[in-house]
Formats: C-alpha cells, structure tokens, sequence
C-alpha cells in the first residue's frame, strides 16, 4: 500500500521538519511543554506513560498510541501492565456512555411526565428538540 493510499501517513523526520518549518514557536512550544508534563514528579515516568498510552486509545490517536507505547516501554512498563491501562481507558470510555445514560433517562422522564402536567416542556427541551432537527448550533 502507497502512502497516500494509507489512512494515516508514516510519521517521519521530514514531516516533523515541515511542521517545525511552517509554525516553529508553537512546535518548541510544545516540545517544551511535553517535556514538563512527562518529566519525574509526584508522579513517576513511567506511570505518566502509562495514563498517556491510556488517553491514546480513548482519543484513538495512532500516532500516540504508537509513541506513548514505545515510551512507557522505554520507561519500564511490561507489556501486561499497558494492557491493563488500555482496558482501564476501555472501561473509562464505556462508563461514560452508561453514565450518560442519566440524560436520556432524564429526558424520557419529563417527555412521559409532560402529558400527565399539560404538556409543559423541560427548560432546554427546544433547544434540544431543534438542534435534534438540525436548527441548534453545533
């Protein structure tokens, strides 16, 4: 498969030269920052790594999940204790989407409730039912 067939490009030398090239303050900026966030502190490297290869799945960033995971190898983590991070992100993500569940159980208790009160609608439920439709913004 070409490059450009793939759906993320290789990560290369080159390509971090151009971006340096095209905004260089922003890319030492973070450089700089990234080396502070994942410098020894109260936490350790290694577990930083670990939370990082974590947030890499949740956000679905192949190239972090790629790096971070050479990373906290480098680091020390085995490959058993990156495996329990992901599955700690994988829980994370689902616990999300159950505890959201409060929302729509929410608005399926004033929806059902509204014919029962003369139809009155839950603050927001316009602007919900419009950007539902497509009206809201966002």
């Amino acid at each position: 498969m070409s490059q450009h067939d793939q759906l993320y490009p290789q990560a290369t030398r080159a390509l971090a030269e151009q971006r340096s090239r095209l905004a260089p303050a922003p890319v030492e900026a973070f450089r700089t920052f990234s080396r502070a966030v994942f410098a020894p502190g109260a936490l350790p490297t290694k577990t930083k790594q670990l939370i990082a290869v974590a947030v890499a799945h949740v956000t679905q960033c192949p190239y972090c999940i790629r790096g971070h995971t050479g990373a906290a190898l480098r680091h020390g983590a085995t490959a058993e204790e990156i495996m329990e991070a992901i599955w700690v992100a994988a829980e994370m993500r689902a616990g999300g989407a159950y505890a959201h569940s409060a929302l729509a159980l929410d608005v399926i208790a004033h929806e059902q409730a509204a014919p029962a009160s003369g139809g009155a609608e839950p603050v927001g439920a316009a602007e919900t039912a419009a950007a539902a439709d497509g009206g809201g913004a966002g």
